[in-house]
């Protein structure tokens, strides 16, 4: 029976392929479906079941177009609901894939339709368990994005989640592979691993959740603790999990769209329509970009920084590349997290814009050494850090001001338009996205520090030292 590992990088997210004598099953499928279609192909297979362990929030599954294009039935586990036809399969329910079987394991907390699923080989033996969100390399799924006022708590959610890996999933085989969802840099979790596979014995000695003798009460205390606040795309991202959304197919028919100079400005200056800059750093900052952009680049986090910074999931967006053998790649990255709105390209890139001697904008940088000079000389106005809060408390620049990204939009009030900033992260892919959003809403004076804080460190800028919380016994 073969069970392969799909893993994608920019959302740290793992779907899984499961073959055996002719038929398919597809686990937590991205949006989109040609790649399971090419592999079904491949393998003179047939896709008979698309299985999800629960309702993801952090990008949308494709599970409904990929149903459309295959016949394959689509399985949730208890509790879910949607606008289209599912199968609620039920604790313990056996389905039959070629010689093998995939064996529902309803394992709730996360979500209360949060489900694993148990691989079962022609042998009969299982060596793999696919367990979603529930368990993690490292770390459990976070108990508190499927709270809803008035119904269960994340505090609810937690302890189902305890009673879920203690009788549930602790109880298979020490050697059995766990397969998990995903993996660090994804939001679904606190702590998770680097890497995407363990086995459960060894996940029993090392993952802190699993601790043998963990109350019920440490457990609830230690997983609800330190919780930040989500993304704020998640919850359109669950909704559009549970609706028939426009197909991949005509979200990428559109946003693949060449748009000529001309038009391109004539849309860039409409003011429902946002403008993002997809190059690289260097092209961004050495070309020039279209006046009021926003720099969000595709080599970079694209999808999750995308979800947690353009507000509007419906926001009608047009595109810079300098490759134009990446556009599908790039409308189908924003479409991951539901920005189906894509309009088209600037066709010819930066260099049509400029064959029109249309205005081209240019970001300000400045070198580590530099930054590091004009702070210790005093000359620098308004020092700003863009990285997580954690990563700043964890150690930052002395007289730089926090000022995550992730909260840019709630904290606009605190920026002064009419002083000078200079901004950094910890290399330089945030720092330019939060530049290019302040000087497209009317900073004038904002620069980016090349390199971000790993630059700035080799420079030897004084350092805050990490100070460790005090526990009191």
């Amino acid at each position: 029976m073969k069970v392969e590992q799909l893993f994608t990088g920019c959302l740290a997210e793992m779907a899984y392929y499961i073959e055996s004598n002719g038929e398919a099953a597809i686990v937590d499928p991205l949006r989109e479906t040609e790649p399971y279609l090419r592999m079904a192909e491949a393998g003179g297979a047939k896709i008979k079941y698309i299985f999800l362990t629960h309702f993801h929030a952090d990008f949308v599954s494709g599970q409904y177009d990929l149903a459309q294009k295959t016949g394959a039935k689509i399985v949730f586990g208890p509790n879910a609901t949607t606008e289209y036809d599912i199968y609620n399969g039920v604790d313990g329910e056996e389905f039959s894939v070629g010689d093998g079987k995939i064996t529902l394991i309803h394992t709730p907390g996360h979500t209360m339709e949060s489900s694993s699923y148990l691989i079962t080989d022609k042998d009969g033996k299982t060596p793999y368990v696919l367990t979603g969100d529930a368990l993690f390399i490292g770390d459990v799924g976070r108990p508190d994005l499927a709270v809803k006022q008035g119904a269960l708590t994340e505090v609810d959610l937690a302890g189902h989640l305890f009673d879920s890996l203690r009788n549930k999933i602790m109880m298979l085989p020490d050697d059995i592979i766990v397969y998990p969802n995903h993996g660090a840099g994804s939001s679904c979790g606190k702590n998770m691993s680097t890497e995407t596979f363990d086995t459960l014995g060894n996940q029993k000695k090392t993952n802190y959740a699993l601790r043998e003798d963990m109350t019920k009460k440490e457990f609830i205390d230690e997983v609800t603790s330190g919780l930040k606040p989500p993304p704020q795309y998640f919850p359109n991202n669950v909704r559009m999990n549970k609706s028939i959304n426009t197909s991949i197919d005509e979200v990428l028919h559109k946003g693949t769209t060449p748009l000529d100079a001309s038009t391109f400005k004539e849309m860039s200056e409409q003011k429902d329509i946002l403008v993002i800059d997809t190059r690289s750093k260097e092209s961004y900052t050495q070309e020039g970009t279209v006046p009021g952009s926003w720099y969000i680049g595709i080599d970079g986090n694209f999808a999750p920084w995308v979800g947690a910074i353009v507000l509007d999931i419906n926001q009608k967006i047009i595109f810079i590349t300098d490759d134009e053998l990446r556009v599908n790649e790039i409308v189908t990255r924003f479409s991951r997290v539901g920005y189906d709105h894509t309009l088209g390209y600037l066709n010819g890139g930066i260099d049509g814009w400029k064959t029109q001697d249309f205005d081209v904008d240019y970001i300000g940088s400045v070198s580590a050494a530099q930054f590091t000079d004009m702070l210790a000389k005093g000359s620098m106005e308004k020092p700003i850090d863009v990285r997580r809060e954690s990563e700043y408390l964890s150690e930052h620049v002395l007289g730089v001001e926090s000022f995550p990204l992730d909260f840019i939009h709630a904290n606009f009030a605190e920026i002064d338009p009419d002083k000078e900033y200079f901004l950094h992260c910890k290399t330089g892919y945030r720092s330019l996205i939060a530049t290019s959003i302040l000087k497209a809403n009317g900073v004038k004076k904002v620069t980016d520090v090349r390199g971000g804080y790993e630059a700035i460190k080799v420079c030897k800028a004084p350092l805050s030292e990490f100070v460790c919380p005090t526990t009191i016994l």
